[in-house]
């Protein structure tokens, strides 16, 4: 029988199967020998030891279509990155790192910012003029009043996503209003500093439907810088490809060069201010970091 690990805790693991439940399995001594650790995400093979208590053992894992090291989970197919539009105000700096770590593990990313009922129409097109060019989806939802929500569970249909964002922009609510069922631990927000406690502990995949999962992860509150050359960076930027062959150097790194095509797209507005400030301020970051390294 063919299943999903969706939870793994001492040493136990729980496997979903569809249409039939989930199954508490052990792992195959096999696995330890090989030193493989299975990991929530996987699909794998079990076998039944006891059908009434829904127990079992892993026999096989299939192959990985990917693994991500933090959390550790395997097979995502994409990233669902959750702000609020407003209380907190979005923190851009955290969401575009965001997007380059998971660019890097090779991740399709849908921005959705929360709190659509409390916020205007203005800051909404704003935030869509940002990112319109940077490869994601954006949408616009309210937990609060399940607005957007069937749209968003399109999106994720027939997937298993990778829910993150900082503490305190109602992830957990948006989970809540797409599962059904078990209901996540939710936390209130400080109104003296508008921060979420940090309410979810472990990865868990939850199933929302047949062949349709969530992991939520832990809120982060900020990302160290990603393991890449400051070189590359310029590769994570969508919107500076078209503009990149009107830069006179091909080393061109978009910040103090001369006639360059990227820098004449931002004066002009056809690259966000907001986006391409972040890029520097990383650029920098990875230049210092070079530097400490010798």
């Amino acid at each position: 029988m063919q299943g999903k690990i969706i939870k793994g805790i001492a040493g136990f693991y729980y496997v979903h199967v569809a249409g039939k439940g989930t199954y508490e399995c052990k792992a195959k001594g096999i696995f330890r020998k090989e030193n493989i650790k299975p990991l929530v995400g996987d699909d794998v093979v079990i076998e039944i030891t006891n059908a009434k208590n829904l127990e079992g053992n892993i026999m096989e894992i299939l192959p990985r279509k990917s693994a991500l090291i933090r959390p550790a989970v395997a097979n995502i197919d994409q990233a669902l990155l959750i702000f609020a539009l407003t209380k907190p105000e979005p923190n851009y700096n955290l969401l575009d790192r965001f997007l380059i770590m998971m660019r890097q593990q090779g991740l399709a990313c849908i921005l959705c910012f929360n709190k659509k009922d409390i916020s205007d129409q203005a800051e909404r097109k704003r935030i869509e003029k940002i990112y319109e060019n940077s490869g994601c989806q954006v949408m616009f939802v309210s937990a609060m009043k399940k607005e957007g929500i069937d749209e968003l569970m399109e999106v994720l249909r027939n997937k298993t996503t990778a829910v993150a964002g900082p503490s305190g922009v109602g992830k957990s609510s948006i989970v809540n209003c797409l599962q059904k069922g078990r209901k996540m631990e939710t936390g209130a927000i400080s109104e003296k500093i508008e921060r979420g406690r940090h309410t979810t502990r472990h990865s868990e995949l939850i199933t929302i439907s047949d062949h349709t999962y969530i992991m939520d992860t832990p809120g982060f509150s900020s990302l160290s810088l990603f393991d890449m050359e400051k070189e590359e960076l310029k590769d994570y930027y969508p919107e500076f490809m078209p503009y990149e062959d009107q830069c006179r150097f091909m080393t061109c790194v978009h910040i103090h060069e001369p006639v360059c095509g990227v820098r004449e797209a931002l004066k002009d507005g056809r690259i966000s201010q907001v986006r391409y400030d972040n890029y520097v301020a990383f650029y920098e970051e990875l230049k210092e970091k070079e530097k400490r390294k010798y």
